[in-house]
């Protein structure tokens, strides 16, 4: 698929997300949620957190995995200041390492939005916590999808050896995988937050692959010029 394409691909996943915030917003709303708090389709995210409940293993297990995606933003920060001490200037520094740190700023800005600007809130007040907090989406869902699939787009270019790198991109697969579905059965978010990471997150990986394509192929062209 072309930058182009994947663009387009980006626009229409960032077009589901904004519908399914109306949905929440706006269809089949009750109070369902702790402290009074409403949710929309309600219907289908009580009957789901209620065939769920609350699991506190599989919350921990996601917890963790969370902290290994943060701890793969750092490598890749760690990688980059490595090349702008060498190389003494922040365009040399590969444009992949810059795409990367455009995508994680992006990704700490929707953080903070969503906190101010509250969509809904958990189905459950976390441990430690005097009321409920903000909910969708679900961060961690969205910072594992984010991380760890961009990590898959340039993995090849940072590890040569073809074992070793098969074996990572396996395990970035199965940690979103557990991840996604450790926060879906946990029980500490509604169904349609996770929806809503899943949607956010292909919107901003598939931008991060177009700029990535449009990136690589301006520095190829420098180099043939």
């Amino acid at each position: 698929m072309k930058a182009k394409g994947k663009f387009l691909m980006a626009g229409l996943f960032l077009i589901l997300f904004a519908v399914l915030i109306l949905l929440v917003k706006k269809v089949n709303v009750a109070a369902i949620g702790p402290e009074g708090t409403s949710i929309g389709l309600s219907d289908m995210n009580k009957s789901f957190h209620e065939m769920t409940g609350e699991n506190h293993t599989l919350y921990k297990i996601s917890e963790y995995l969370g902290y290994a995606a943060l701890a793969l933003v750092g490598v890749f920060g760690l990688v980059g200041l490595v090349q702008l001490i060498r190389r003494r200037s922040l365009l040399k520094v590969d444009h992949e390492i810059l795409a990367l740190g455009g995508l994680y700023v992006v990704v700490l800005g929707l953080y903070f939005v969503f906190e101010k600007i509250v969509i809904n809130y958990r189905p459950v007040i976390m441990e430690g916590d005097a009321h409920v907090e903000a909910s969708f989406p679900s961060s961690h869902t969205m910072l594992a999808i984010v991380v760890l699939g961009s990590t898959l787009m340039v993995i090849s270019k940072y590890v040569k050896n073809d074992g070793l790198r098969v074996g990572l991109e396996m395990l970035c697969i199965i940690s979103i995988v557990l991840l996604v579905l450790g926060r879906l059965l946990c029980g500490v978010h509604w169904l349609t937050d996770i929806i809503g990471g899943v949607l956010i997150s292909g919107a901003l990986l598939f931008a991060f692959a177009g700029v990535k394509d449009l990136v690589t192929k301006d520095a190829v062209t420098a180099e043939e010029a």
